[in-house]
């Protein structure tokens, strides 16, 4: 049985980047991880409508920069800036919250204080949607989930991505394809994907369609060019 690696995994260091950028002594580390996960969760949650691809924390001693990559940033800025504040603000909460509940669970006391830290919300627009592989898987599993045909509208991605310029799209699902008594996985493809080289470009998402018969689980590999 083969080995599998997260491709975007396999490629950090060379193609990408960490999504966290910040260091941390081995008494903060954790908490630090924690915080971002909860944040990202709270942030796409939040931001589910304007196409949310990724979330980039930077921290420094008394500043937190976070970088929000949306296919629609007109939605997150809002007329005149104002969502982005409402945004900021809504942030500043949710850490405040955050760090009393994590000292009241773990009973300890940290240097970092949310009140005191300067939060920065930069917003970068998505040049291509079809081209970012959780976009692209987000869509699928919406469509599934609203019931339609899982053929129909992976051909209908393979289609939007191989336009959009890409260099190979692979899509696998698994689970109750159609609502069949017996889950099964299926593959979909265009192009080349090559993913055991670490210079190629290679996207990759995992999103979970919830329908009447379960979960169905979308894998999404794009080759950019």
């Amino acid at each position: 049985m083969g080995q599998k690696v997260h491709p975007k995994g396999f490629r950090l260091g060379t193609v990408f980047t960490w999504t966290s950028r910040w260091f941390a002594d081995s008494k903060h580390y954790r908490e630090f991880l924690f915080e971002d996960v909860e944040l990202r969760k709270y942030i796409f949650s939040k931001l589910k409508n304007a196409g949310l691809e990724q979330v980039d924390i930077e921290r420094s001693i008394n500043k937190m920069k976070i970088i929000i990559r949306v296919s629609r940033p007109g939605l997150v800025i809002g007329r005149g800036g104002s969502g982005l504040e409402e945004m900021k603000k809504a942030v500043e909460r949710f850490l405040h919250k955050f760090e009393s509940k994590r000292k009241e669970i773990l009973h300890q006391k940290f240097s970092g204080d949310t009140g005191n830290i300067k939060i920065e919300i930069v917003v970068e627009p998505v040049k291509e949607p079809n081209l970012s592989a959780y976009l692209v898987a987000t869509t699928i599993a919406d469509q599934l989930a609203r019931r339609i045909p899982h053929k129909r509208a992976c051909n209908q991605a393979l289609e939007r991505v191989m336009g959009a310029g890409a260099g190979g799209v692979k899509i696998a699902l698994s689970g109750r394809i159609a609502g069949a008594e017996i889950a099964r996985h299926e593959k979909f493809g265009a192009g080349t994907v090559p993913l055991s080289t670490i210079r190629e470009n290679v996207d990759f998402a995992a999103v979970p369609s919830l329908t009447k018969s379960g979960y169905i689980g979308v894998k999404v590999w794009i080759c950019k060019k």
